[in-house]
Formats: structure tokens, C-alpha cells, sequence
């Protein structure tokens, strides 16, 4: 995928091209209930979300994974790796048992699709997979739940979901490595150690910006591109490697990491540049939300914590009814903030790609704004905190409100469970767009932020 300055350099860019327990033990009202209109119920529907995700599809099996977004979005029951690391991470902060049990059934199925993928047995994980059977838009039928008739994991070949990102392998890396620190349960470090093993086969590079390169596509064919989010990523799971092994090579290899990050940093604008295309010359423009806020996860570093001040300063949005392309309803507004300065300069007269809504500048996406708000309790400056449950009472409220209607595999989703990924229509700068559906990725963040689990700096 690319944007209006290069190719994308995030893990959310489509890479395309060529054991667990039964679903009756897990349900949605297992955590404690909450008094309605409180923090703690948003945060227990929210908990039901990710547990209705998860259950979609129970005639299918116990091993599986959680479909991403509400049908209405269009991609059926597609499980992206990134949306389930997250997943993960989020009912491992919740604190109770149930929160465990689910986590772990995804890590098995992680596990799972480590050992079963059908065409690569070397730690790999696929960016996405299919958890339901559906019929696609040529008319093809996908009849299997998360694992195959002949026994492999059915990755996502219908929207060309079969690529391998290094920022997807991280984050799955992390949630493992947190599994194995929960429960002590040695075949979740060893899935992540094999995992780092690939990252660091297939990424390294000894190009003069150095870092980790962006992974391979369907086609098992290299990617050119290096990405400071991804790198980011690297920072924090190789250090959590290193601190669980106690093997030296991982402190190494993050060091490897870091100075990339490091390489990327503007210290004029007070922000992290996106990457490089090339090994060589630094992307300049776009520049997305998540390297700054990321960066202070991973890095805790006091040279770089203006970046949390660029973002709350220059992505910035505040989204309501008048806006031009808004989806908001009359008399609702949001703040938070956009995925990067591309989005404030979106062409509004033009849809984000065919058949999709024309976007809209003031969109807010919850997901970025949930890594705000987690980053400024983690910084803990004046007024931090504040501004922080500032962002957290704006995705509360537009969980409460926004994305009614919606399903998943077909059954109503539970009335204000749920954040929707954006607002309004919103154009990443990156050639793809998030919209008003509800989205486990930005549920899980949501649910970080709320519970103030730093997942890069364990």
C-alpha cells in the first residue's frame, strides 16, 4: 500500500501478494459487574466485546481466535495477529481469572497457527487469519472455522492477508512473552523466543540506517521498507526476551533496534520521522501518531517525551455533525486524535478507496487515542493525568454510543460494548482509511489505557 510520499511503512499496510477450553466455560459475564454509566462498566462491556469476538463462531472449535471488526466492516470473519497480540494483552490486565483463560486460548491458537501455518514451518505468523465460514464477494465459498478440514490454520488468502510483518510478529511476541510471565507456562516463551528468531533472519539489514526491515509479503519476497513503528515494537519485545531468557543476544539485537528508533528522531520538530524506503534516505511526510506515543512506551527516554506533546499538540481533532463528512450524529462531538498529519490534509471531495465514504479531517481514531492517553499516565507530567482521563471519557462515551446496530458472525453485538476504530471516515495518509465499526484493536488499547499497562516496557 502506498501513500501520497512513499510506500507505507506501517504494520497496518496490507501485505499482499501471492488447544483450549470450550466456548461455555468463557463468557462475557465473568467479570465483575459494574454500576451502569461508570468507568468500571465501560470497561466490563468492553471486556464482553473481546469475549463476543472471540465466541463469533462456537460451532467451529475451541482453537481460535477473535474476529477484529463487526461484520458491517466488510472483511467477514477476518482475525488480524495484531488485533489478537492485543486481545491478549488487554484480558491479561483485566486481572481475573476469566481475563487468564481467554488470554490463553488465544496464545494457543497463536501457537497453533506457529506449527500448522500451510506452507512455512520457521516461526512465522500470517498477518491475518479466517475464524468463520463465509461466502466471498466472487461468490466463493470459505467454509472453515480458524483451523482447516486437513488440519492447517486458514490464513487470510481471500483479502490477501498472507504477507508477514515484523511489527505483527512483535506484538504477538509480546503477548506470548506476557502469557509466559502470567503462567509460567514455558511453550508461550518458547513461541516467542522462535518468533524472534525469524525477525531477526528475515529483518536484519546492514543498511546505513540500519534496524530491522518490514518482512516479507505473500510471496515470501522481501520488503524494502524499515519502519520506526516496527522497530519500536523490536525495543520492547527483545528487551522482554532478554529479561525472561537471560540470553545476552536479545539485549543486542534490541540495541540494534533502538538505534534506528533513535536515527528517526527530528529534534527541531520534537517527533519521530516514519522510516526509510530505502535503507538510506528518511521518510519525511507522513508522520503518523504512533511513533511518538510508542516511542515513550518502549523508550522511557526524558530526550524524547516532547513527542507525547507534538501529538496532543499537532494531530489534535475534535469531531461533531457540522463537520464536512462527519458520520458523528447531531448532537454528539469527540476529541482525541488523527493517525498522522496526512489525515488533517485529507482530499474530503475524494472517497479513501472505491466504494468507501469520502473522509473526514476532524476524525478521531480511538485507538491512537487510547496510546495517547496510556503514554501520558506513563509520563505522569503536570497535567497528564488530567488530559489523560480527558482522551479515556471521550472513547467511553463514543463506546456507548457510536457503532449501534452492529454484529459479529451474524449475532447482535451487546448495545455500548465496543470502541469503533474511528469516528468518521478517517484517511491514514498511508492508503487505507479506518471507519466507524467496531474494532478489537481499539477495545484492547482502550482497556491498556484504562488499566495503565505499558505493554512494550513490562
Amino acid at each position: 500500500m502506498t501513500g501520497s510520499h512513499g510506500p507505507a511503512l506501517s504494520r497496518r499496510a496490507l501485505i499482499a501478494t501471492g488447544l483450549g477450553v470450550g466456548a461455555a466455560a468463557l463468557t462475557a459475564g465473568s467479570a465483575a459487574a459494574a454500576a451502569p454509566g461508570t468507568a468500571a462498566a465501560a470497561r466490563h462491556r468492553a471486556l464482553g466485546f473481546l469475549a463476543a469476538a472471540m465466541d463469533a463462531y462456537p460451532e467451529h472449535g475451541t482453537i481460535r481466535l477473535a474476529q477484529s471488526y463487526t461484520d458491517q466492516a466488510g472483511l467477514f470473519s477476518t482475525a488480524f495477529t495484531y488485533d489478537n497480540a492485543l486481545t491478549i494483552l488487554a484480558f491479561l490486565a483485566n486481572r481475573t481469572h476469566d481475563g487468564v483463560v481467554r488470554a490463553t486460548v488465544l496464545g494457543d491458537a497463536l501457537l497453533y497457527a506457529q506449527a500448522h501455518d500451510p506452507d512455512h514451518d520457521d516461526g512465522r505468523l500470517r498477518q491475518a487469519y479466517n475464524v468463520g465460514p463465509y461466502t466471498f464477494y466472487d461468490g466463493s465459498p470459505q467454509p472453515d472455522g480458524f483451523v482447516r478440514a486437513d488440519g492447517t490454520a486458514n490464513i487470510g488468502r481471500q483479502f490477501g492477508f498472507t504477507g508477514t510483518a515484523v511489527g505483527d510478529m512483535a506484538w504477538a511476541g509480546v503477548a506470548l512473552a506476557a502469557l509466559a510471565r502470567r503462567t509460567g507456562e514455558h511453550r508461550f516463551l518458547k513461541g516467542a523466543v522462535r518468533i524472534g528468531e525469524w525477525i531477526d533472519r528475515t529483518g536484519r539489514t546492514d543498511e546505513p540506517l540500519g534496524g530491522f526491515k518490514f518482512g516479507v509479503d505473500g510471496a515470501n519476497a522481501k520488503l524494502p521498507f524499515t519502519s520506526t513503528e516496527h522497530n519500536t515494537d523490536l525495543v520492547g519485545f527483545f528487551g522482554q526476551l532478554a529479561r525472561l531468557t537471560g540470553d545476552r543476544v536479545w539485549r543486542e539485537r534490541r540495541s540494534v533496534a533502538r538505534k534506528f528508533v533513535e536515527r528517526m528522531w527530528e529534534p527541531d520538530g520534537g517527533y519521530f520521522y516514519t522510516g526509510t524506503n530505502d535503507g538510506v534516505t528518511i521518510n519525511k511526510s507522513p508522520i503518523p501518531e504512533d511513533t511518538q506515543t510508542w516511542t515513550h512506551l518502549a523508550l522511557d527516554s526524558p530526550a524524547y517525551r516532547g513527542s507525547l506533546d507534538w501529538v496532543a499538540r499537532e494531530l489534535a481533532v475534535l469531531d461533531s455533525a457540522d463537520r464536512r463528512n462527519s458520520a458523528v450524529p447531531a448532537g454528539q462531538s469527540y476529541r482525541g486524535v488523527t493517525f498522522s498529519s496526512a489525515s488533517l490534509r485529507a482530499d474530503e471531495d475524494a472517497p479513501i478507496a472505491d466504494g468507501q465514504p469520502k473522509p473526514c479531517r476532524h476524525g478521531v481514531w480511538f485507538e491512537g487515542t487510547a496510546h495517547l492517553a496510556l503514554a501520558l499516565r506513563d509520563r505522569r507530567a503536570a497535567e497528564d493525568e488530567k488530559r489523560a482521563r480527558g482522551l479515556l471519557a471521550s472513547i467511553e462515551r463514543a463506546q456507548e454510543l457510536l457503532g449501534g446496530g452492529q454484529t459479529l458472525g451474524g449475532a447482535p453485538v451487546a448495545p455500548g460494548s465496543g470502541v469503533v476504530s474511528a469516528s468518521s471516515p478517517l484517511d491514514t495518509g498511508f492508503g487505507f482509511g479506518y471507519y466507524p465499526y467496531r474494532h478489537a484493536g481499539a477495545t484492547a488499547w482502550y482497556l491498556l489505557a484504562a488499566a495503565r499497562a505499558n505493554p512494550l516496557r513490562a
